[in-house]
Protein backbone atom coordinates (compact mmCIF):
# COMPACT_ATOMS: atom_id res chain seq x y z
CA UNK A 1 0.00 0.00 0.00
CA UNK A 2 1.14 3.59 -0.43
CA UNK A 3 1.03 6.34 1.78
CA UNK A 4 -1.76 8.53 2.30
CA UNK A 5 -2.47 11.87 4.38
CA UNK A 6 -4.82 13.19 6.83
CA UNK A 7 -5.94 16.54 5.85
CA UNK A 8 -7.82 19.91 6.99
CA UNK A 9 -8.95 22.50 4.67
CA UNK A 10 -9.87 25.51 5.76
CA UNK A 11 -13.18 27.15 3.75
CA UNK A 12 -13.95 30.58 3.18
CA UNK A 13 -16.31 30.70 6.03
CA UNK A 14 -13.93 29.90 8.24
CA UNK A 15 -14.96 26.53 9.15
CA UNK A 16 -13.09 23.10 8.11
CA UNK A 17 -13.29 20.36 6.59
CA UNK A 18 -11.14 17.28 7.06
CA UNK A 19 -10.84 14.33 4.51
CA UNK A 20 -8.16 12.24 3.22
CA UNK A 21 -6.32 11.76 0.03
CA UNK A 22 -2.79 10.27 -1.79
CA UNK A 23 -2.13 13.86 -2.76
CA UNK A 24 -3.36 16.21 -0.51
CA UNK A 25 -2.31 19.30 -2.75
CA UNK A 26 -4.28 18.22 -6.29
CA UNK A 27 -7.44 17.38 -3.72
CA UNK A 28 -7.40 20.76 -2.36
CA UNK A 29 -7.50 21.73 -6.02
CA UNK A 30 -10.24 19.53 -6.45
CA UNK A 31 -12.23 20.83 -3.88
CA UNK A 32 -11.91 24.41 -5.13
CA UNK A 33 -12.80 23.28 -8.65
CA UNK A 34 -16.44 22.54 -7.28
CA UNK A 35 -16.02 19.13 -7.31
CA UNK A 36 -14.31 17.96 -3.88
CA UNK A 37 -16.75 17.09 -1.03
CA UNK A 38 -20.56 18.74 -1.08
CA UNK A 39 -19.59 20.45 2.27
CA UNK A 40 -16.59 22.52 0.52
CA UNK A 41 -18.67 23.24 -2.65
CA UNK A 42 -20.88 25.80 -1.03
CA UNK A 43 -17.88 27.55 1.12
CA UNK A 44 -15.40 28.11 -1.82
CA UNK A 45 -12.30 28.75 -1.90
CA UNK A 46 -10.79 26.27 0.23
CA UNK A 47 -6.67 26.32 1.75
CA UNK A 48 -5.12 23.65 3.48
CA UNK A 49 -4.68 24.26 7.00
CA UNK A 50 -3.26 20.26 7.90
CA UNK A 51 -1.84 18.00 6.47
CA UNK A 52 -0.65 14.40 8.73
CA UNK A 53 1.14 11.70 6.61
CA UNK A 54 -0.29 8.20 7.31
CA UNK A 55 1.55 4.56 6.39
CA UNK A 56 -1.92 3.63 4.50
CA UNK A 57 -5.59 3.99 3.26
CA UNK A 58 -6.71 2.49 6.26
CA UNK A 59 -4.87 4.68 8.59
CA UNK A 60 -5.66 7.65 7.30
CA UNK A 61 -9.37 6.96 6.64
CA UNK A 62 -9.32 6.24 10.56
CA UNK A 63 -7.31 8.95 11.47
CA UNK A 64 -9.68 11.55 9.43
CA UNK A 65 -12.62 10.21 11.75
CA UNK A 66 -10.80 10.57 14.92
CA UNK A 67 -10.35 14.37 13.86
CA UNK A 68 -13.80 14.94 12.51
CA UNK A 69 -14.99 14.15 15.78
CA UNK A 70 -12.83 16.55 17.80
CA UNK A 71 -14.31 19.96 18.86
CA UNK A 72 -12.80 22.74 16.54
CA UNK A 73 -10.52 24.10 19.43
CA UNK A 74 -8.68 20.41 18.98
CA UNK A 75 -8.92 21.15 15.26
CA UNK A 76 -7.10 24.58 15.67
CA UNK A 77 -4.71 22.99 18.01
CA UNK A 78 -3.28 20.57 15.31
CA UNK A 79 -3.24 23.09 12.84
CA UNK A 80 -1.09 25.23 15.37
CA UNK A 81 1.26 22.61 16.04
CA UNK A 82 1.48 21.56 12.49
CA UNK A 83 2.51 25.30 11.00
CA UNK A 84 4.66 25.50 14.21
CA UNK A 85 6.45 22.02 13.13
CA UNK A 86 6.65 23.35 9.20
CA UNK A 87 8.35 26.65 10.50
CA UNK A 88 10.93 25.38 12.11
CA UNK A 89 11.79 21.90 10.00
CA UNK A 90 14.72 23.77 8.33
CA UNK A 91 16.08 24.70 11.50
Amino acid sequence: MSVCFCYIVECADGTYYTGWAIDPEKRVAVHNKGRGAKYTRMRLPVKLAYVEEQPNRTSAMKRERAIKRMRREGKMKLIRKNMYTRKHAHK
